[in-house]
């Protein structure tokens, strides 16, 4: 195996995490066209990556079922070791090949796209993200109980504009969306500014970005994505002692 292919391979995963370094190795091993493989995916990392993929495998002479095989394997090793407990470092924003750091949007994703039980997220300021959203339809449609905290324009004041942020998720039906109500708030001008996603209480991301295109994708936003141990069910357990002492509150 060429050094650049691994080092490309090494990437993919480092970028967009082991489930869609699985899908790249399906896509490559099953021969499809390049511009195909290129946009089989709409994450904004992903076009760069899957082109640097092909073309080493390339200059490589790899076939395609030699190339799929080899990432589909990385990706299930990569997942393996995923198992027990890590934390690392994620980012928004420009990437820089030289330090290859797990990206916010596809982490984001893929937290939500394997949760199994229970997904919690909590946001300050939200817009419509389509990969967001349709893997929050795909956990719906799984049975996953989703609940998603947002801060509202009034609680906000005049540090929010535009649309209600519970409205970028209204087009998932199953979603429970929840808020901090104003009245409740016992300091003058405080807001509901967590950002963090939480599934099955395992997977924990807490980031500086908001669940908009921005946040996870064009600022430079940065954050933690812990596995295992007992920050994840922690978080869990605070937001559901928060709903059931009434401090939250359902709002959609």
């Amino acid at each position: 195996m060429s050094d650049d292919f691994a080092a490309a391979a090494e990437q993919a995963l480092a970028r967009l995490g082991p489930l869609y370094t699985g899908t790249l190795g399906l896509a490559v091993g099953q021969g499809l066209p390049v511009e195909a493989i290129v946009h089989a995916v709409p994450l904004p990392e992903w076009p760069e990556i899957a082109r640097r993929v092909l073309d080493a495998a390339a200059v490589a002479g790899l076939s395609g079922a030699e190339a799929g095989a080899y990432l589909r394997g990385a990706a299930a090793g990569w997942a393996a070791h995923e198992a027990g407990v890590r934390v690392e470092s994620v980012w928004s924003g420009p990437a820089t090949h030289e330090v290859p750091v797990r990206a916010t949007a596809p982490v984001l994703v893929d937290l939500v796209a394997h949760a199994t039980h229970e997904l919690i997220l909590m946001t300050y300021s939200a817009r419509p993200y389509p990969p967001l959203l349709d893997a929050l339809a795909g956990a719906v449609a799984r049975r996953v109980p989703v609940m998603v905290v947002v801060e509202t324009l009034q609680g906000a004041g005049s540090a929010l504009a535009g649309s209600e942020p519970a409205l970028a998720f209204a087009s998932v039906a199953g979603v429970e969306v929840w808020h901090w109500p104003a009245g409740r708030r016992g300091e003058p001008g405080a807001k509901m500014h967590a950002k963090l996603a939480v599934a099955d209480r395992r997977v924990l991301l807490v980031s500086s970005a908001n669940l908009t295109q921005s946040g996870v994708a064009k600022n430079i936003e940065s954050g933690v994505l812990v596995r295992g141990g007992t920050a994840p069910l922690r978080a869990a357990e605070h937001v559901s002692e928060l709903r059931a002492k009434g401090v939250l509150e359902r709002l959609l």
